[in-house]
């Protein structure tokens, strides 16, 4: 059992040892765009956003609170870049803690752990056994409000209650698009890629508070929490850009020990830039807070020659972050504006859940009066094509080059 020490966990999670033999574990080589909308539509709804030229195309789930589970930039015959949890779908059948379908966004609100967490009952040890995602951000639908050929709108009303007693009642408005290329460009301040195949969408994320009573930092507050799952391969590097300064000022660099100590072959730290694997066999996590986040984060996966890109809206000067420590906590709004996860077996010998990674982006907290609203905006590229394009973009958004991202873990990591 975990100790209650333990930091924010997101789907980074031993299901297995509350659910022998459920649907927790899963490997499986990733398909195709056509294979995983097919295998998708035979156990739910699904909206299909296309582009003009029809080769740009991302999946959406409304039944699982609008959530993007995965793109292409090639058609139906491309590689699909979301991971999805075939079993668990497949399965038909709920779990008791969180539902891992996958996904590359997906809506979720924090704290997870903490005085102020919605993820733990008032009064309860912060531990697996009670730990339980709640229903409107795990396995109840989002309201399709409106669709077109490019994007579509999501809603949905409920309202949890935090470790302390306190009662938030929020509406969220969730609006997905598939972004053409002149305006992913944009979106991203980079030159076109000459040659290479991309594409982008974005998820812009509102909640509202629909209460009487204003959202305090002393009673707790929420945020909006945004999950991209993607398939690893012992080739991919996750990649995170920092502002560069005296921990004394910025805070430390990065927090790397959610799981324990990540090896050295594993997270390379640098003055301005950090390199993480992404290959799904090492259960890890880490944590950038928001004086030393840029509001961007990547990957590369040199095997495919696939560069992702996450980027988010972050308020200048705001450093008011939810903690999700699972303990109670001196500093509850201390906590991360990025997060990213590499999946991995939790005990020797042990599956993986997925495996996948992660690239996880936060708002800030939400002191909210009645009826105002916050908003978080994610948005994700990916980008396939010759290493000299793809460079090109790394360099400008990244700050290092292929070649750096390639050699920054030994190879032992890879």
């Amino acid at each position: 059992m975990m100790k209650t020490t333990m930091k924010s966990i997101g789907t980074g999670l031993l299901l297995s040892a509350l659910t022998p033999g459920g649907p927790a574990t899963q490997s499986c080589a990733a398909a195709s765009f056509g294979d995983d909308v097919s295998f998708l539509s035979k156990h739910t709804k699904v909206i299909i956003l296309t582009d003009r030229g029809g080769e740009a195309k991302v999946a959406l789930v409304p039944a699982w609170q609008g959530r993007i589970m995965t793109s292409t930039a090639a058609g139906d015959s491309g590689a699909s870049f979301g991971w999805i949890n075939r079993e668990l779908v497949s399965s038909g059948k709920f779990q008791p803690h969180i539902n891992v379908f996958g996904g590359e966004d997906r809506f979720w609100l924090g704290p997870e752990g903490g005085q102020y967490s919605i993820f733990f009952a008032k009064n309860v040890a912060f531990d697996l056994e009670h730990w339980f995602t709640p229903a409107p951000i795990d396995t109840l639908p989002f309201e399709v409000v409106s669709q077109a050929p490019n994007k579509a709108k999501f809603q949905s009303s409920f309202a949890v209650t935090n470790y302390s007693g306190t009662r938030f009642e929020l509406k969220v408005d969730r609006e997905v698009e598939l972004l053409p290329p002149g305006a992913a460009w944009k979106t991203f301040q980079i030159k076109p890629a000459k040659g290479a195949r991309m594409v982008a969408f974005e998820s812009v994320n509102k909640i509202t508070n629909t209460g009487k009573e204003a959202w305090k930092k002393d009673s707790g507050l929420l945020s909006i929490w945004i999950l991209g799952m993607f398939n690893p391969s012992d080739a991919t590097t996750i990649v995170v850009p920092i502002h560069a300064g005296a921990e004394a000022q910025l805070g430390t660099k990065v927090t790397s020990d959610y799981f324990g100590a990540i090896p050295p072959d594993r997270l390379v730290v640098k003055d301005e830039v950090m390199f993480f694997s992404g290959d799904g066999k090492f259960r890890s996590k880490i944590g950038i807070n928001p004086k030393r986040s840029k509001s961007i984060l990547g990957s590369y996966d040199a095997a495919n020659k696939v560069l992702t890109l996450v980027r988010f809206n972050q308020p200048a000067g705001v450093t008011d972050y939810v903690n999700s420590l699972w303990k109670l906590q001196d500093k509850p709004f201390g906590g991360d504006a990025i997060n990213s996860y590499n999946d991995g077996p939790s005990a020797p010998g042990a599956k993986p859940l997925g495996p996948f990674y992660e690239l996880e982006t936060s708002s800030p907290a939400a002191a909210l009066a009645p009826g105002k609203s916050l908003q978080h905006t994610h948005s994700t590229i990916h980008l396939t094509g010759s290493e000299p394009a793809l460079d090109a973009v790394a360099r400008a958004k990244l700050g290092v080059s292929l070649e750096q991202i390639k050699n920054a873990l030994p190879k032992k990591a890879k």
